[in-house]
Order: C-alpha cells, then sequence, then structure tokens
C-alpha cells in the first residue's frame, strides 16, 4: 500500500481529517484549561504527569475527563 498525499484525498477525507484535527485540538485545550484551574487537591494524580498525560492524542484528554477529576 502506497502512502497517500494530501492532493490525493477527496474533498470529504480533508475535510474530516482538518475537523478530526481541531476536535482534538480544542479537547486538549479544555482539558488544559480545567486542569490549570483545578485545585490539586480535586485531580487523581499528580497535575506534572496529567499534563504530560494530556499530549497523548486522543487518549490523554479523554482520560483526564473520564478519570483524573474529582467532583467533590
Amino acid at each position: 500500500m502506497t502512502k497517500k498525499k494530501w492532493s490525493d484525498l477527496t474533498a470529504t477525507q480533508r475535510r474530516a481529517i482538518v475537523s478530526l484535527g481541531a476536535a482534538e485540538a480544542v479537547l486538549t485545550v479544555a482539558a488544559l484549561r480545567d486542569l490549570a484551574r483545578r485545585p490539586a487537591t480535586r485531580v487523581r494524580g499528580p497535575k506534572a504527569v496529567w499534563v504530560l498525560a494530556l499530549f497523548v492524542q486522543p487518549v490523554g484528554p479523554i482520560a483526564y475527563f473520564a478519570t483524573g477529576r474529582r467532583e467533590s
């Protein structure tokens, strides 16, 4: 299988890639913003580890929102 170039993709494929990339960026920024504003006592684990984990796309931000925050 040969590697496709951007110009080989259909317009629909290009839009899908750009949309998913934008969604990942928004999710990461939202997670970083939440982590920065949330007190350390309301975060499961060290904040520094979560910052690093947030850049593992797309698993990091999803994991943070699903398990990294304490509600009380």
